[in-house]
This record gives C-alpha cells, sequence and structure tokens, in this order.
C-alpha cells in the first residue's frame, strides 16, 4: 500500500499546494544565472519545476568541474540539511528555469510531518549519493572515452526508470568535458570517434543509440 502512495505522490503539486503556507518562493531564471555560488551562506533547499541546473565545483587553483546535471523534479541544496554552513558547489541554470525554494526549517518540518514526501525525498537522496559513487568509480577506474560514453548513456536515460531518450538536451562540448573530466579536444575526438562508429548522430542535437552501450561494457 505503501509502495502505491509513492507511485501516485505528486512532488510538484504537493508542495504548490496552499497547504505548505509560508517558507517558500518560486523563481524564474534565465540561462547561466546563478542560483547560488560555492561559499554562499547555506538556508535552502531547492526543487526544479522546469529547466535544467548545472552543479559546479572550483578548486583552490582555479580548476572548474561539473559535479552534476539536473533536471525537472530534481532537488538541490540539501546539504543545509545536514548542518552544511556555506555552499560547497556553485548551482546555475543551463536553460530557462522555475525553481522552487524552500526555507532548511520549512523542509525539516515537511519531513517530520509528510511520511509521504519523506520517504520521496529519502529516496531522492539515495539515488542521488549512488549516483556520486558510481561517477566515483568511473573517474578512478574508466578512461575518458568510457566516462564520455557513459555520461551520453546517461543523459538519454539508458539503465534508468523509463524509456531512454535517444536525443538528449542541447549540451556544449565544454560542458561535456567538465563532466569527463578532460579537455575539450578530448571530447570531440570521441565525439567524432562515435559517430563515425554509428553510436551515435548529431547536428544541432545529440542522438544516441544502444550500440553505445559496447563502449562501456567492453575491455
Amino acid at each position: 500500500m505503501r509502495a502505491i502512495e509513492r507511485q501516485e505522490f505528486d512532488v510538484q503539486s504537493f508542495l504548490s499546494s496552499g497547504k505548505l503556507g509560508a517558507g517558500r518562493s518560486t523563481i524564474h531564471y534565465d540561462p547561466n544565472q546563478v542560483v547560488f555560488a560555492q561559499g554562499d551562506s547555506a538556508k535552502s533547499v531547492f526543487y526544479i519545476q522546469k529547466g535544467r541546473v548545472k552543479v559546479t565545483v572550483v578548486s583552490s587553483n582555479g580548476k572548474e568541474a561539473v559535479v552534476a546535471i539536473l533536471g525537472t523534479g530534481d532537488f538541490f541544496g540539501e546539504g543545509c540539511l545536514a548542518r552544511q554552513a556555506q555552499r560547497t558547489a556553485t548551482a546555475s541554470a543551463m536553460d530557462e528555469c522555475t525553481i522552487m525554494r524552500l526555507d532548511k526549517g520549512r523542509v525539516i518540518n515537511l519531513l517530520q510531518e509528510e511520511p509521504v514526501f519523506s520517504e520521496v525525498f529519502v529516496a531522492h537522496l539515495l539515488s542521488r549519493s549512488i549516483r556520486v559513487e558510481e561517477d566515483l568509480i568511473d573517474h578512478l577506474f574508466n578512461s575518458s572515452e568510457k566516462r564520455l560514453a557513459r555520461v551520453l548513456l546517461l543523459m538519454a536515460n539508458f539503465g534508468q526508470d523509463g524509456r531512454p531518450e535517444q536525443v538528449i538536451p542541447k549540451i556544449s562540448q565544454e560542458t561535456l568535458a567538465e563532466m569527463v573530466g578532460t579537455t575539450r579536444s578530448r571530447v570531440s575526438f570521441f565525439m567524432n570517434k562515435f559517430r563515425r562508429l554509428g553510436y551515435i548522430s548529431y547536428k544541432s542535437r545529440v542522438e544516441v543509440h544502444s550500440s553505445l552501450l559496447n563502449v562501456v561494457l567492453n575491455d
């Protein structure tokens, strides 16, 4: 019974309902507009109602890396719930976004008072944790070619719930390079190789074919 409740639970409708009261606001962001910056005070959780958000970190020597690309239905900024006083990353809109900002105290109350919401939110955290662990293993043991193939497959939803979307959202090779941890020239080389082998096709948008799985699965 609980599994059925969770499946039917509409997070967006719940968060937009009048019963939540104060402690939330909906903000519209233009492409490349910063939602919060690394080092900012962490006092709220965000929920993406529409659009995509890029999460990046910058090292002490100025090197930048993309740690996540988030989309509609994703939460982010939840580190504040674990007493994170400052943001450890920068979140910025990749395209036009509608994002709900929820005060830290309001989210804590929801987790205590709304069991179904709490279940969905915990599932989100577990999914994010698993993805981070998989990304770490990928970076430690796989080549940049395999890492790029995996990123493209994940963006096309291969191996995830729901049907794969062959045409992935528009993304620059610079961003792909930051996600993979390599140079733009290497990404360009591998993208051309994938296209030559028939694993992908692209003009203005990238179309991912299931045959790209061969790059990830083969040693």
